[in-house]
């Protein structure tokens, strides 16, 4: 180990000049014999020459002096706490008989010597002269302090640090004690902080001179902090230059009483009860090895034990909050330091204590609750952490290369503008038929159209459309640009030998077929073909809600289509990425839900949700380094993230890293007493299988819907006061357990939670068991007696199925009207649909029919209601045609299809020829 440069026979000479005095005042308003006294470290270092200054003038002193800093005396410490003090003196005139010179003090001054142990070899400084009354202008002093070489060298400078202990103040101290008076008892008020600097080494601080106070006010905030000197400075002159006490909220401190119980005692007892203050801040220089020993024996009445273990979290360099003070006895002070951790990491060991005491006749009675406010802080951390632009380095490092989007082919591209444009061609012909049937009704001064004829006009113009053969002309027209399509597009060239694949590609090959039939629609009947843009039939909200109602009801293919269309519509949003991953983590194909998160972490680096699902994923994987790079780089993006820092400490507790995981746990509790408004929720729908979750957070972890806001089950069981679990722990982990198809535990754990959205959950259970009897008694109770019940949309079609199987129409109604008005999908307006039309409601069934076939045009079921409707109404034509599609979408309702063959059986129509 390299030594100290101070160190032995290697003392430094550090030199101080005082150059020059500025505005003097003495006693008197004429001339001023004066000259300065330079002290440091208890010893006198010598006087200037004395020297006549005019009244508010300048004297130039150019006085020098030194001392030897070294090992053996005014060692780097001493230096580090220690300023040099310079005492300006004033010599009267002698009176008669006056044998000896008679002096007064003007003012005094210090010099912080804290730039040579940064590694300056010389500083000039001007420094204020305290007291000085009457003086019109600040007095001064201009000084400089130097060094032949630097105390230390690079790598000394490197390794040592500087720690900052502050005793702020004492609140709610006993009743008994009383200010220092002539008559009463003397009293004095001490705090003694034992260091320990190493494994093995320890350093008492000494905090001197408390002052009583008896309370009324609050302290200041910004108050100076005080040289730890006490009566050697001068009053004014014992404040530090350029530091003061800055409080933060309760919430954010570390120690004791920070709960929210904890805020109306605290209030009343930081304003009214008696406090003792120090405001001192002392400093300690820490070299590799640590600092000196102090044999300091320490005899006091109270203790308060503090963590010293946040030190070493990554980056940090401070502690600050309440520590509650206890009567100290020995036994008490063994058990603590036995159950701490011994291991010191650059110095410091995990638990250390506060030591306060008065006179022998003045014991401390602590039911008072009296707690000491106290910062530690270093000028370096002891554990780097790695800063924002490295961590997004590393982040990027981790994505593999993002390959380029696939491009279409231009024969593809070709088919469909060929496609698009036929369709244009047949709707132009199909308007001019419409027109030779009804034109004079748009002819001036003609009656306009019934529109309650508007089926009729619709049956006219298909039946001329077919018996004059132009139906079937139109199909042949469009059927070659299908087939290029099928072949350029789709890229399918073979026959289908497997029924259920030859099904599969016809829906998704009609789906893509309206799809483009609509945008060559929007193009023609525009109001303006040239210059306005096709609207989409359906935005990207309706199809994230579209594919969040498939996964409910565990239709994950339908859901995949509605993810690949909002990817088709933009593939630059991460979210559209991240929601298609979810998709994989549901389906546990973890491989293709990374390459999503990955993506969605590739286009935007600060998409938290992405960052910890990369995290979770990694962690599965056991790149342990990967999952602890992606999530510090959450923490990172959103430092007040609750269930970020839950997960970094759930991870580092499976690596038993007891140290990260306090850190990451203790930050996440801060955050969450701190969050006074709850941000809306991000969802984050996940399966995780890792080894290194507990049972409860395993489950947690495994949830089909883990919901990424703060107070979510794992942050509700670490943030729940007294350490128990609340509420809201519990309806997440009956979420879990209901997805595990563990409905009796499920049950047991809503039961634990006081919360109205119990109900809702009630009645997934009793639906996914089949009791619906049950399940309908508690949706109905959630939606009549819960203003704010969350998520009502799985309740809505839940419910209006039940009401269907009970034959309630009625009800079944009014319930999807209620979802169709809140979230409209296909299945609102299907469940809609089938309820008017078993209420005889025909015209409203198919209104509703109509609506969800546009949101979907690909539901067998909707087509087989619609051919209903229409074998009521007597409309064979759309009767066959939708019918036709029922089957080639693989309509399963038997019911349903038993029903449609008897209204065909009945009418006599309906059953197209194939």
């Amino acid at each position: 180990m390299e030594q100290f440069r101070g160190v032995g026979d290697k003392a430094t000479l550090v030199k101080i000049t005082v150059l020059r005095g500025n505005n003097l005042r003495g006693n008197k308003a004429e001339s001023i014999l004066n000259y300065v006294r330079a002290e440091f470290n208890g010893i006198v270092l010598g006087d200037s020459q004395k020297l006549d200054a005019a009244v508010d003038q300048g004297v130039d002193y150019n006085f020098t002096c030194s001392f030897e800093c070294s090992d053996a005396a005014h060692t780097l410490d001493d230096m580090a706490h220690k300023p040099v003090i310079l005492t300006v003196i004033e010599v009267l005139p002698k009176e008669k008989k006056q044998k000896e010179e008679k002096t007064a003090v003007i003012g005094q001054a210090i010099v912080d010597l804290l730039p040579l142990l940064h590694g300056q070899v010389s500083f000039l400084s001007t420094v204020l002269l305290h007291p000085t009354p009457g003086s019109p202008a600040e007095p001064s002093l201009d000084v400089t302090v130097c060094v032949p070489e630097p105390l230390l060298s690079g790598v000394q400078l490197s390794d040592s640090n500087l720690l900052k202990v502050t005793v702020e103040t004492a609140y709610s101290v006993p009743e008994v004690w009383n200010p220092v008076s002539g008559s009463g008892p003397l009293s004095s008020y001490v705090a003694a902080l034992q260091v320990p600097l190493t494994a093995e080494k320890e350093q008492v601080l000494m905090f001197s001179n408390g002052l009583l106070k008896v309370g009324g006010e609050s302290e200041p905030m910004g108050r100076p902090r005080k040289w730890p000197l006490g009566p050697l400075l001068a009053p004014g002159a014992q404040f530090i230059p350029g530091v003061s006490m800055e409080g933060e909220p309760i919430e954010m401190e570390d120690g004791d009483l920070t709960s929210i119980e904890d805020r109306d005692f605290r209030k009343e007892a930081e304003t009214n009860k008696k406090r003792v203050s120090w405001d001192t801040e002392r400093r300690c220089f820490l070299d590799a090895e640590g600092a000196g020993e102090d044999e300091t024996q320490l005899s006091f009445h109270g203790v308060a034990y503090v963590d010293m273990a946040p030190l070493l979290y990554p980056g940090a360099r401070r502690v600050r909050g309440a520590y509650r003070l206890y009567p100290f006895y020995d036994s008490d002070l063994l058990v603590k330091v036995k159950g701490a951790s011994t291991t010191a990491i650059q110095g410091f060991s995990r638990i250390w204590c506060c030591e306060m005491g008065g006179t022998l006749d003045l014991l401390l009675q602590y039911d008072s609750r009296t707690y000491i406010i106290i910062e530690i802080a270093l000028e370096k951390s002891l554990v780097p952490k790695r800063s924002p632009e490295e961590l997004a380095k590393r982040v990027m490092e981790l994505i593999p290369p993002r390959a380029p989007l696939p491009r279409r082919p231009a024969g593809a591209e070709r088919a469909v503008q060929e496609y698009q444009a036929q369709i244009a061609s047949v709707a132009g012909q199909v308007l001019e038929q419409y027109q030779q049937l009804f034109g004079p009704a748009f002819l001036p001064g003609e009656k306009p159209l019934d529109p309650s004829s508007q089926e009729q006009r619709k049956t006219k113009l298909l039946g001329e459309l077919n018996y004059s053969g132009k139906y079937f002309a139109f199909k042949e027209q469009i059927k070659y640009f299908v087939v290029r399509i099928v072949r350029e597009k789709m890229l399918r060239t073979e026959a289908f030998s497997d029924p259920e694949q030859l099904q599969t590609f016809l829906s998704q090959l009609y789906v893509f077929l309206v799809d483009e039939m609509h945008v060559a629609l929007n193009k023609t009947l525009s109001v303006d073909a040239q210059e306005t843009q096709p609207r989409p039939l359906v935005d990207c909200a309706q199809l994230i809600h579209f594919a969040k109602e498939a996964q409910l009801n565990g239709d994950y293919q339908l859901a995949a289509q509605y993810y690949q269309e909002q990817l088709t519509r933009d593939r630059s949003d991460p979210a559209h990425w991240f929601d298609y991953g979810v998709l994989y983590m549901l389906t546990a194909d973890y491989q293709k839900a990374e390459e999503c998160f990955h993506y969605a972490v590739s286009m935007e680096q600060t998409h938290l949700p992405s960052l910890l699902m990369c995290g979770i994923l990694a962690e599965m994987g056991g790149r342990l380094e990967e999952a602890e790079t992606f999530f510090e780089g959450a923490t990172c993006v959103d430092p007040a993230n609750v269930v970020a820092w839950t997960l970094f400490g759930l991870f580092y507790e499976g690596q038993e890293n007891s140290i990260q995981t306090e850190m990451a746990f203790l930050e996440a509790t801060k955050q969450q007493r701190a969050a006074l408004v709850v941000t809306p929720p991000c969802r984050v729908e996940t399966r995780v299988e890792s080894p290194g979750l507990g049972e409860e957070e395993q489950e947690v972890a495994n949830c089909e819907s883990f919901t990424i806001e703060p107070g979510e089950a794992l942050a509700q069981e670490l943030l729940c006061p007294g350490g128990g679990l609340s509420s809201s722990y519990h309806l997440a982990l009956a979420r879990l357990q209901m997805l595990r198809a563990e409905y009796g535990s499920a049950e047991s754990s809503l039961k634990e939670a006081l919360n109205d959205n119990v109900w809702a959950l009630f009645g997934h259970i009793h639906h996914l068991t089949g009791e619906f009897g049950k399940a309908q008694e508690c949706y109905e109770r959630t939606l009549d007696f819960v203003t704010d019940a969350t998520d009502t949309h799985p309740i809505y079609l839940r419910l209006g199925s039940i009401y269907l199987q009970e034959g309630e129409f009625q009800r079944a109604k009014t319930t999807y009207l209620r979802a169709c008005k809140s979230s409209p999908s296909c299945l609102t307006w299907l469940g809609l649909g089938i309820a008017c039309y078993r209420l005889g409601e025909l015209t409203e069934a198919e209104d509703a029919l109509t609506e969800a076939n546009i949101l979907n045009n690909g539901n067998a079921e909707v087509w087989g209601y619609l051919s209903l409707v229409c074998l009521q109404t007597g409309r064979r034509l759309e009767a066959e045609q939708s019918y036709k599609y029922a089957l080639q979408l693989n309509l399963q309702k038997e019911a349903v299809l038993h029903e449609i063959k008897a209204l065909q059986d009945h009418v006599g129509f309906g059953n197209p020829c194939f």
